[in-house]
């Protein structure tokens, strides 16, 4: 089996296939100051839950956007689970042309996303990654890599508005019962939800302008579900999408 591990600043997603069949998966909360025999002892606490063993493991992947985190996985992962890693990285095939100016610059996940994309539903696509920058990624008719836009994710400000404003409470994302909130929580919540929808569907509009109305809109990440729900510009909800990226980054390259 493959065990696929993508390092985000938020989370840690995680999941193992068999052929191009995703099994067993998890998202956890990523923890910064974890050492490499921690990450190590809670691979193997996952797969004993999964019914698996170490033995069962044939390959494995990864993506990070947390460099001082890298390391450390890579490390659990030859200790722990006696294989080196495939990183997705300069260097490696991914089947896509990116034209970004500095292709390096391109984060991991991104580039993940991008290959699932133009292999499960081609191009021209945008694809809406909710973590914790949301990030809007234009993929071509021809399956290039093209860019796109970064803002912050809807954790990460109202994590800002409780911190920075001194009467906000901090609050759990959830749907108001209306747009007019008649409370400061279901305010913050209409704020940030539905805030949120309606800049997607400015962006998707835009995106459209320079791709083509038959672009694709894909959404990902671990909040994809709760905004596609509000809106009706995003046509796939894909959460696990950056896993399926790396499988077949890893299969490329093998």
């Amino acid at each position: 089996m493959l065990l696929v591990i993508d390092i985000g600043n938020t989370n840690l997603t995680l999941g193992l296939y068999e052929g191009d069949t995703l099994g067993p998966h998890w998202r956890l909360a990523t923890d910064h100051n974890r050492m490499p025999d921690e990450y190590g002892l809670q691979f193997l606490g996952l797969l004993q839950n999964a019914g698996k063993t170490v033995k069962d493991i044939t390959g494995i992947s990864v993506a990070s956007v947390v460099p001082p985190l890298t390391g450390r996985v890579i490390q659990a992962c030859e200790e722990y689970l006696k294989q080196k890693p495939l990183v997705v990285d300069t260097g490696i095939k991914t089947g896509i042309k990116i034209r970004y100016e500095d292709p390096r610059a391109v984060g991991a996940d991104r580039v993940c996303d991008a290959v699932a994309v133009i292999k499960l539903y081609g191009g021209p696509a945008c694809v809406v990654d909710f973590g914790t920058a949301t990030t809007f990624n234009a993929i071509t008719k021809d399956g290039e890599y093209l860019g796109g836009a970064i803002t912050a994710g809807i954790n990460l400000a109202a994590e800002a508005l409780y911190t920075r404003a001194a009467k906000l409470p901090r609050i759990d994302l959830q749907l108001p019962p209306s747009v007019i909130g008649k409370n400061t929580v279901h305010a913050m919540q209409s704020g940030l939800l539905f805030g949120y929808v309606s800049m997607v569907e400015g962006m998707v509009a835009r995106f459209k302008n320079e791709l083509g109305s038959d672009m694709k809109v894909i959404a990902t990440g671990g909040l994809a579900e709760v905004v596609a729900k509000e809106t009706k510009v995003i046509d796939i909800i894909s959460p696990w999408l950056t896993l399926e990226g790396l499988r077949l980054i890893w299969e490329l390259n093998h």
